[in-house]
């Protein structure tokens, strides 16, 4: 389980412009830190598990975006962790399908590490299909909304 979060916060760091994190989970702490040429994975106490992928020199990608299709905008999730549509399950969704949205209009919120992040649309127009089904994990850059510009 804590080399699942360990996962999550390397692949996080390289998409960030953060440049070193220090995390202790169940008394072993682990230092993760990257520089301009190499991104490098080191242990404090203990050694990481061969079960954790080796870091990469980061990319220059987008950190959340939308890409163009024949019947819209793709809006992609700008992180992995948990899609919701609503803000709590007893609440409506936040969209659905054929909702006329302005930019910066909440869509859905992401769930990662504990923390609601709300991501908000990119532009206006109209929402054409959701991508994502409620409570399901999306993976960064996952498309997650078609929507019609307007």
């Amino acid at each position: 389980m804590w080399q699942d979060k360990l996962k999550e916060i390397i692949y996080i760091l390289e998409n960030s412009s953060v440049n070193e994190i220090e995390v202790t989970f169940w008394g072993r702490k682990y230092r993760v830190k990257k520089s301009p040429d190499i991104l490098e994975s080191e242990p404090l106490s203990t050694t990481v598990p061969s079960s954790v992928p080796e870091s990469k020199p980061a990319e220059s990608v987008p950190v959340s975006g939308t890409v163009g299709s024949d019947s819209g905008e793709k809006l992609l999730a700008p992180m992995p962790g948990t899609f919701f549509r609503a803000p709590s399950p007893d609440d409506p969704p936040f969209v659905s399908k054929g909702d006329i949205v302005k930019k910066g209009h909440v869509l859905c919120i992401i769930e990662a590490m504990k923390i609601m992040n709300e991501i908000e649309s990119e532009h206006d127009g109209v929402i054409t299909d959701i991508l994502a089904n409620d409570s399901d994990p999306v993976e960064y850059n996952q498309p997650l909304f078609v929507i019609d510009p307007s």
